[in-house]
């Protein structure tokens, strides 16, 4: 079955904005775009006593994956727009709409202030146990100049494991800043000594020694792949302290932030990890999640 661009849509201005940036999405990658409703069976009359007016379930849904895919046809021309409602658990059902998703997007709820995301349940469901990529997308997010002549200033932004890089997530990042005519801001973390645990003052001679290897660790890893999109300008920031606020840090000035996810096919079950828990709950970027082993 050919991939799409998949956008799980319920009506609600977050999921209104996931389709906007997906079908955006859509045409960068010269893929369709599926809009994709699931009807979570409840019984006959709190099912009904949901809606606004006298509509069944079925025929709301219709109504509303009509009128958004015709609106989105208007705003974005050329991008061949596919709808499909499923019944099923709502999370269950997202999960198996993102084995052809490329990606799957979900729209989440941003705060006001300092911004951020509330991701609930079924969104963290969908990104602990989606095999595809996953993009988080909030309801405030302005992707307005990203079918301008002129490309986004904004970087794509990845975060790197130097101790375990993974092809599919670094290749991920690498074709979005490619697609969107833009950087790729490369950000690792590393830990100082723990001095401070031993009453003992930091050793800045040390600790450049560190940084130094650590930055030179970022620069092997991304070698090949310099070669591999030698178009994409690359930055590299090897930073000490704590991942996630550094990434959180860079989505402020991002197009997107790109985490990973390890799978676990195991008893333990789904796992999405803190680092990208935290980016998913703080970062004020698009956030896409993509799954390695």
């Amino acid at each position: 079955m050919p991939r799409t661009v998949t956008v799980g849509l319920d009506g609600s201005p977050e999921s209104r904005a996931a389709a906007d940036w997906a079908a955006r999405e859509a045409k960068r990658r010269g893929l369709q775009l599926k809009l994709v409703n699931v009807w979570e069976p409840a019984p006959e009359p709190i099912a009904q006593a949901l809606l606004p007016g006298p509509e069944t379930h079925q025929q709301w849904s219709e109504r509303l994956l009509r009128e958004a895919a015709d609106g989105l046809r208007a705003a974005h021309p050329g991008v061949d727009v596919l709808v499909e409602q499923v019944t099923g658990r709502l999370a269950e059902a997202l999960i198996d709409a993102a084995k052809d998703a490329e990606p799957l997007v979900l729209g989440s709820r941003g705060l006001s202030g300092v911004g951020g995301f509330v991701v609930g349940s079924v969104g963290l469901a969908v990104v602990a146990h989606a095999e595809r990529p996953v993009v988080l997308v909030r309801a405030a997010e302005d992707t307005s100049d990203t079918d301008s002549a002129v490309p986004p200033s904004q970087p794509v932004v990845i975060g790197l494991d130097t101790t375990a890089p993974d092809d599919s997530l670094i290749g991920f990042a690498f074709e979005a800043a490619l697609l969107r005519g833009t950087s790729l801001r490369v950000v690792h973390a590393w830990n100082e000594p723990p001095y401070i645990a031993y009453g003992v003052p930091p050793d800045l001679e040390l600790n450049a020694q560190i940084g130094a290897e650590e930055a030179a660790a970022v620069s092997e890893v991304l070698r090949p792949w310099r070669q591999k999109f030698p178009t994409v300008d690359v930055v590299e920031d090897s930073l000490s302290g704590k991942a996630a606020n550094h990434l959180v840090d860079a989505s402020a000035e991002a197009s997107l932030v790109v985490v990973g996810r390890r799978i676990r096919r195991s008893a333990l079950g789904a796992h999405i990890g803190p680092v990208t828990h935290a980016v998913l709950h703080h970062a004020t970027a698009p956030v896409a999640v993509v799954p390695h082993d």
